[in-house]
């Protein structure tokens, strides 16, 4: 995958960053094209080393504690925050990991249930306990459901190598950008977007994709100018696509993620604030993001409901 032989060469190995699962699916989609090719090889943190919290399990409400499972929501196709193993149906990442670190802590095992990225917060409190899925803690967010944060990342472009398009991430009116649909940077390229019609200047063309992978294909294969993501995301692709893509500009904005928890389950969201604190001090949560690359990124203190930006 890190060699360059053509463009549609670099395509295809972009779209192996999806993957397909048999992950406990029951809707969740992944991109057809994955399944001729399997996703990079990758292992995660190793879960025998996570202690039992006794009086954390304890706490954990009946409903959840009695299937001695963890349900989660995630979209699977951003990697190397959630996508799937070289098995092909194997859920891996910072976040798989950090939520089977939170179920281990908890007495339960986890059930990571793959779902399109924005069909994952309505559904939490009915079809799933949780969502751990990259998702940026926004006041909006915040409206809607309860979240409790514990890594930090921020937003970065990427283009295709050599920025052949003259990309200016200050300035995107008139480009064709890509983004995950759903996700932050999604808000933000329609919000510039609108500035560039205020101003008179040509609009963003902004390309939504179910899947980050498609983002990324579709940037090697010309057809959105830049994309925009998630900055350990970006970082990723990049890594992955041989050299068909760059990073340009800084990393900004950056903000934390959040575990999403039903609105009306503080409690549970109180228990899982506490599992998260006690894999924060005893180094867990750092020792799982330097296996992903994410030196650096986890938080030292998890909140429920923290400041958005």
């Amino acid at each position: 995958m890190r060699t360059l032989l053509s463009v549609a060469a670099s395509a295809a190995a972009l779209v192996l960053l999806a993957g397909c699962t048999t992950a406990s699916q029951d809707g969740g989609t992944t991109p057809d094209a994955a399944a001729a090719s399997p996703s990079p090889t990758a292992s995660g943190f190793d879960m025998s080393t996570v202690q039992v919290d006794d009086k954390l399990a304890a706490a954990v409400p009946a409903e959840v504690s009695e299937d001695g499972m963890l349900t989660i929501g995630s979209e699977l196709t951003y990697a190397p925050v959630e996508f799937v193993a070289v098995d092909g149906k194997t859920p891996v990442g910072i976040d798989i990991d950090i939520a089977g670190a939170v179920a281990a802590k908890l007495g339960l095992a986890p059930d990571v249930q793959s779902s399109t990225f924005d069909a994952i917060i309505p559904a939490v409190g009915t079809r799933y306990e949780v969502g751990f899925s990259a998702f940026t803690v926004t006041p909006e967010r915040l409206d809607t459901v309860n979240m409790v944060s514990y890594f930090s990342a921020g937003s970065q472009f990427a283009v295709a190598a050599g920025n052949p398009n003259d990309v200016d991430p200050s300035n995107l009116c008139g480009l064709t950008v890509g983004v995950q649909t759903g996700t932050v940077q999604h808000d933000e390229v329609e919000a510039a977007s609108a500035t560039c019609e205020d101003e008179g200047q040509d609009a963003v063309e902004v390309l939504p994709y179910d899947s980050q992978a498609d983002v990324a294909t579709n940037l090697v294969g010309g057809k959105v100018q830049a994309m925009y993501a998630d900055s350990p995301v970006t970082s990723y692709a990049v890594q992955q696509s041989g050299g068909a893509i760059e990073p340009i500009g800084d990393v900004t904005d950056a903000a934390p993620y959040g575990v999403v928890v039903a609105k009306e389950d503080a409690e549970f969201a109180a228990v899982i604030r506490s599992a998260l604190q006690r894999l924060i001090d005893d180094g867990t949560l750092d020792r799982i993001a330097e296996t992903w690359g994410s030196e650096g990124s986890v938080l030292t203190t998890a909140e429920v409901n923290p400041a958005a930006r």
